[in-house]
């Protein structure tokens, strides 16, 4: 076995224990808790939780997703988002391996699981997390900058710009917190990406409303979190986003 996938498990790890933490943060934020305060306890019962009880995923395979104390039903969000931030936290390490980005790749994956989950349970993107997320990204990519500076930084304002103005137009069908989590993609991905990943965001959104729309399921005021389609934008185009520019750059070539 070699070294790099020697830390294989040492990353699903990792990921797990962000992704208990990520759930912590998510749903906390949108009850505008102290994440550190109280602790950990049931949601139904109050009583207070062992370690035993927050082992990321396990825990709830062990309990059967019931709570030890009161036998009410544990929310699959909790193992869903532990499972998705370990998912893309080997994901990422496979295409970056052991190399400084490989962080900023992590702090990607945190962030944009933990508005998945606030986006889909109350269409809403929580300030405290898309602003921890920026000042942690300006901190990377002080240190960690594939790109120049300046290009992250026009990144920053072009995306949320960007998605201002498709606010102002659609009158009030772009929230705040979608404007927000672009100006953090655009310190993480830089220009290219953060465009493509608007494109291809957009694009999905689209897709979405029109199979809705087939099935009959798109009623006149549904709204539809972007939120999600951002994210799963953002992530490919962070993984992959660079290969697809030099595809359609090579096809337009000939």
């Amino acid at each position: 076995m070699d070294y790099y996938s020697l830390y294989f498990p040492f990353v699903v790890l990792f990921g797990l224990l962000i992704g208990s933490f990520m759930n912590v943060v998510a749903i906390r934020s949108l009850k505008n808790e102290s994440v550190a305060f109280p602790p950990s306890h049931c949601v139904h019962c109050n009583n207070s939780l062992k370690p035993l009880d927050l082992i990321p995923l396990l825990s709830y395979l062990f309990l059967r997703g019931k709570c030890r104390y009161c036998s009410a039903s544990i929310s699959w969000v909790y193992p869903a988002g532990e499972a998705a931030i370990a998912a893309l936290f080997i994901l990422i390490y496979w295409q970056l391996g052991w190399t400084p980005e490989l962080f900023t790749g992590f702090l990607l994956a945190a962030i944009l699981t933990a508005i998945v989950i606030t986006d889909l349970k109350s269409m809403l993107i929580p300030d405290k997390i898309v602003f921890a997320g920026m000042i942690l990204a300006v901190v990377l990519r002080l240190w960690i900058h594939p790109l120049p500076l300046w290009d992250y930084a026009i990144a920053f304002f072009t995306g949320s710009g960007l998605l201002w103005i498709m606010a102002i137009l659609s009158k009030g069908g772009m929230g705040g917190g979608d404007i927000k989590l672009f100006a953090f993609l655009g310190l993480v991905l830089g220009m290219k990406l953060t465009l493509l990943t608007l494109f291809v965001a957009s694009l999905l959104g689209t897709l979405y409303g029109i199979v809705l729309f087939a099935l009959h399921r798109l009623q006149k005021k549904h709204s539809v979190p972007f939120g999600p389609f951002i994210a799963i934008a953002a992530m490919l185009m962070y993984l992959w986003g660079n290969q697809v520019i030099d595809w359609y750059m090579e096809w337009m070539m000939g």
